[in-house]
């Protein structure tokens, strides 16, 4: 049985980083710096989250309001906000508020900081989703001139592998992003990052949500992006919120209500993955559902079966979904989780090899800096050996981290 002394060291499937104001600053031609992304300090007059909706506006000139950092893009105006870089303050005070660069713990955007920040956290090795690109590159699929926005994905990655991750020793793990608009960019960006040493891509949950053609699309869209992840081991990481739309009961609805509904976006991307025969075409793929928790996944895996099996007639998968939903998931997903002692009760339904560790770093669901107690306490009924592989092991495998060898 671990104890402190001997737990193995957490390596976290999602943490994610404020960009600092000089990525793209620092590397868009020079014709596009005063329209590509940038970071202005304005007051901002009034922000919420109701609804599932984050609404603000900026304070006007003789307004009262608070400081914020924004970033800037072509008509974009994206303030900062507080929830996103919580780390440091009491949870009284992780709020819907506005941010500065200022105000925020230096492990939000800063490597060296950050590296500090996973030791006093027992973490080894994190992988960081994007903010200000969205958790998918979403802000850049918006823009108007795609020639912009395709510089903007690049840039975006160079600096991930050339500033973000360098030097580490693989502490810090690539998360690109792709051109959304292009399947065959993306496709291409995937070859590029995975030649020099890229395993994940940052993919949004449900693309139809964002105006894209779904997975299903009977002309294969997105099969050059799969197909390139297929042949490279790049694995498909999708957090929830990346299809720019979080489950809610109505527009009025407090925060709490989508809040406490957000697996229910990983929980659909899922069976729709099953049910999309995709694996049947790409066998190496692998996907990876981020913050969604996990406890809800063998509900998922039983009525997919049934339908599966009892459906057949006119669910309209009988020639593309040629095995049991169940035994596609066991072979290409992962799901991961950070407080979930449900899914720790059913781990052997779930599966122990198909499960891995968070620590949320720096948002507001964060266990920082308590993960270590917070894992040794949900996963305490485990054997040493599932407690590996769901805190360490099971991401060396799918990542393909240099790490336990």
């Amino acid at each position: 049985m671990y104890d402190e002394s001997t737990f193995p060291k957490i390596i976290s499937v999602d943490d994610h980083i404020m960009e600092p104001p000089n990525v793209w600053q620092d590397r868009l031609p020079e014709k596009y710096r005063s329209v590509g992304p940038r970071v202005v300090r304005q007051k901002v007059a009034d922000m919420q989250f109701v609804g599932g909706v984050f609404s603000y506006r900026e304070a006007g000139e003789h307004e009262e309001g608070t400081w914020c950092d924004w970033w800037y893009v072509e008509d974009l105006r994206y303030p900062l906000t507080r929830v996103m870089a919580a780390a440091g303050y009491p949870r009284d005070e992780v709020t819907i508020s506005p941010i500065t660069m200022d105000d925020m713990r230096e492990g939000c955007w800063n490597q060296t900081a950050r590296l500090a920040d996973m030791d006093v956290n027992h973490v080894e090795a994190s992988l960081c989703f994007p903010t200000f690109p969205r958790f998918c590159g979403q802000t850049f699929k918006e823009r108007e001139d795609k020639v912009l926005a395709d510089l903007c994905v690049k840039a975006y990655n160079d600096w991930m592998f050339d500033e973000w991750c360098a030097g580490t020793g693989g502490r810090l793990i690539p998360l690109p992003i792709i051109q959304l608009w292009d399947a065959e960019a993306a496709a291409a960006e995937v070859r590029r990052n995975a030649a020099r040493g890229g395993r994940a891509v940052a993919f949004t949950e449900i693309p139809a949500f964002l105006g894209l053609p779904s997975i299903h699309d009977p002309g294969g869209f997105w099969d050059p992006f799969f197909r390139a992840c297929d042949e490279t081991g790049t694995v498909v990481c999708m957090h929830i919120g990346s299809s720019s739309k979080m489950p809610s009961t109505s527009p009025d609805a407090p925060a709490a209500v989508g809040s406490t509904l957000t697996y229910m976006n990983a929980a659909m991307s899922m069976t729709d993955y099953l049910m999309s025969g995709i694996f049947e075409r790409f066998p190496n793929l692998k996907l990876a559902y981020s913050e969604g928790q996990i406890g809800w996944i063998p509900y998922i895996l039983e009525r997919a079966d049934k339908v599966w099996e009892e459906n057949r007639g006119w669910g309209g998968v009988a020639d593309k979904v040629l095995r049991p939903p169940s035994e596609y998931y066991r072979d290409h997903i992962y799901g991961c989780f950070f407080d979930d002692v449900h899914g720790m009760k059913n781990i052997d339904v779930i599966g122990v090899d198909n499960v891995t560790f968070e620590t949320d770093y720096p948002h507001s669901d964060s266990t920082w800096p308590h993960s270590l107690k917070v894992a040794m306490d949900i996963l305490r009924d485990l054997d040493d050996e599932t407690v590996y592989k769901i805190v360490r092991g099971n991401a060396i495998r799918m990542l393909d981290l240099p790490f336990d060898r």
